[in-house]
């Protein structure tokens, strides 16, 4: 076959050109180490790069998110922790109020401490994440969530919980309502709730009591109502609500428990006639309204010689010492949900960074330049490139004219 020395120079060129461009494609793969410089390198692992790449980022979103919300609810179990220290040292001070020998002036101490006490759970109610939100106000984390009112201190948030996302599938809250921590307290004994006649006259004070069978159980109010007459206590039981009498003359025993209905309590002391003691169905009542209710039973002073002063006032602090047990388990259940969350975002947080190191490996095999081999290429084409420089020098030597 016959070639013109024009065909052999273009030919040459080609080849010389193709031998350098694979050279310079193989050097910028080692400059930036990555072995796709353009899709159409590796369509299909640039594609799978793509799909990687973009659960990888959702991932590390996730990750942020996580680390996000950890810091929140460890600052939440924190100054819950404070709540319950300060409801403990409450509880303390209530039992303390009861000794008979503090005069007025101690009690009315007392109560000035368990003031500070309660400015301080307003403020720990009130508490703010890093980024200024309200820790227990729902969905309203711009808004002071307790608030001072005609009323008492009052709630101002929602009953929302703020969410973050988790992983794909998992939402963690990151937030409580404060109505659910601080307000909806269940009063007596979470069931029931007995009190003591304000206009009693006599010593006998009713204990919280017990539930002894739920089925009996209804939401109507009772009375108790003592008559004593030639030296005998006897007492009347009435529904108020139906205005039923359930009984009438039951005699009166000191610490003996009285049941009906599925409760059961007892009375202790001495009775008057004509003193009433009542049994309704628990209600909600806040901490900061129970703590208020002992500070005012403290400041109020007791007169000398008059039983039913010092009834009403041991009275007052016992329903204040059960109202501050049911208020600190309600705390106790809260920061266990929120250990429970704490541990799922470490959880979670473990999980996606697993799962990040084999997104980044799996990227690193579709991407990244294998630096041994793309060097050893490297050589090889320099040595092809100048076997092919060399080969056309003496090829083009190969002229008729060299031999005239």
């Amino acid at each position: 076959m016959r070639i013109s020395t024009s065909t052999l120079y273009d030919v040459n060129a080609a080849n010389l050109n193709q031998q350098q461009t694979l050279m310079f494609q193989t050097q910028q793969q080692i400059a930036t180490g990555r072995r796709m410089l353009t899709p159409a390198d590796d369509p299909a692992a640039a594609a799978r790069a793509l799909e990687v790449s973009q659960v990888d980022a959702s991932n590390t979103q996730y990750i942020n998110n996580l680390s996000a919300a950890s810091s929140t609810l460890s600052l939440s179990d924190s100054t819950l922790q404070s709540v319950v220290t300060l409801l403990q040292n409450a509880h303390t001070k209530a039992i303390n109020a009861v000794n008979p020998t503090l005069s007025n002036a101690d009690r009315a101490a007392l109560a000035t401490d368990l003031q500070s006490s309660l400015d301080e759970l307003v403020g720990l109610a009130n508490s703010t994440d890093s980024n200024g939100n309200y820790l227990y106000s729902g969905f309203q984390g711009g808004i002071t969530p307790f608030g001072q009112t005609a009323a008492g201190i009052q709630y101002l948030g929602d009953d929302g919980q703020r969410k973050v996302q988790g992983n794909a599938s998992i939402q963690l809250s990151t937030s409580d309502s404060g109505a659910d921590i601080f307000m909806r307290i269940k009063n007596g004994n979470g069931t029931f709730v007995t009190q003591t006649g304000a206009s009693n006259s006599g010593s006998g004070i009713i204990t919280q009591g017990v539930v002894n069978n739920p089925a009996l159980l209804n939401s109507d109010q009772y009375q108790l109502k003592f008559n004593v007459s030639g030296g005998i206590t006897t007492y009347d039981i009435t529904d108020t609500t139906t205005g039923t009498a359930l009984s009438a003359g039951n005699a009166y025993v000191n610490g003996q428990q009285i049941t009906f209905n599925g409760m059961q309590f007892n009375i202790q002391g001495a009775p008057s006639d004509g003193d009433v003691f009542t049994i309704a169905p628990s209600t909600n009542v806040s901490i900061f309204q129970t703590l208020s209710n002992l500070i005012s039973a403290l400041r109020t002073p007791l007169i000398q010689g008059n039983i039913a002063s010092t009834t009403q006032l041991n009275a007052a602090l016992g329903a204040a010492q059960n109202g501050l047990m049911q208020g600190l388990d309600n705390v106790l259940t809260t920061r266990a949900a929120l250990g429970s969350r704490m541990n799922t975002a470490d959880s979670l947080t473990s999980t996606a960074n697993s799962l990040g190191l084999q997104y980044k490996q799996t990227l690193s095999q579709l991407q990244e330049v294998d630096y041994n081999a793309a060097i050893s290429e490297l050589a090889k084409q320099s040595t092809t490139l100048q076997a092919a420089q060399k080969s056309f020098l003496q090829v083009q030597n190969l002229s008729i004219f060299n031999y005239l």
